[in-house]
């Protein structure tokens, strides 16, 4: 299923209106503050200089913000809440930078592409072993876009069922975080069932952001017709043995 014309629309309508794409709430500083000593006064000169004289460029076309969870895929126990600041390139295509908060401190330590199902389909199977399935993160609730009317991000939703994301984690920012980005990338996954996530990531989530999660998966449960197997699914599920999938989420052979 294509990525619908409609969340563009909608998206349109909402800033034609003043509606802001933006948290409702800041989370607490980031875990880590990376190493390196302070700003000098010339490099804030130099900072405030550059923001009057450039461009933002391809960085002020990210106005999407998302808010989802992401298990490593290595180890899908290191869990991690991922703030998706996005643009969407086309029907198809989205492209993401990962931050660990929405604050302006907020560190860098991630990309996600998402596309939709016309395109996953297109891939390669040795491709597609990279990409993650999203109808769980929407059926449930766990993805968010915080700041948005209810209609709205409902909308939104329903143009990304069946689609699919690629994620690399670039830098440990989470639980015993590292001071620098450290080794290679890692491949992060998505949750595809119930019994998967802390629970507390949810709950932090939910009283920061002043979000009922229960709530927004009870009207999100109009989405579920909407969904079709796919692949991935069950890709975690060793590591979950008490896991079970709701309605709406299948795997494709």
């Amino acid at each position: 299923m294509q990525l619908r014309s409609h969340m563009h629309r909608t998206i349109g309508i909402l800033a034609l209106m003043g509606f802001a794409l933006a948290a409702c709430g800041e989370q607490p500083p980031p875990a880590v503050e990376p190493a390196g000593e302070p700003e000098t006064t010339k490099t804030k000169v130099l900072e405030t200089g550059a923001r009057v004289l450039q461009r933002a460029g391809p960085a002020a076309t990210l106005d999407l913000h998302l808010v989802g969870y992401h298990p490593l895929f290595d180890d899908p126990h290191d869990q991690l809440e991922a703030h998706h600041y996005c643009k969407q390139v086309n029907e198809d295509f989205a492209q993401c930078a990962l931050w660990d908060s929405n604050r302006e401190d907020a560190n860098l330590n991630g990309i996600e592409y998402i596309i939709s199902q016309r395109l996953f389909d297109g891939l390669p199977p040795e491709e597609q072993q990279y990409w993650h399935p999203h109808d769980y993160e929407i059926l449930s609730g766990q993805l968010v876009a915080p700041g948005l009317p209810e209609l709205a991000e409902l909308a939104l939703m329903k143009g990304k069922m069946n689609s699919y994301g690629k994620t690399w984690h670039l830098w440990n920012t989470g639980a015993d975080p590292d001071a620098l980005p450290m080794g290679p990338p890692r491949l992060a996954w998505s949750f595809n069932a119930d019994g998967e996530i802390d629970p507390a990531l949810l709950e932090q989530r939910d009283r920061v952001l002043k979000l009922d999660t229960d709530q927004i998966r009870h009207a999100r449960q109009a989405l579920v017709p909407l969904a079709e197997p796919q692949r991935g699914v069950d890709a975690l599920a060793d590591a979950f043995p008490q896991r079970s999938k709701p309605a709406g989420v299948m795997s494709a052979k």
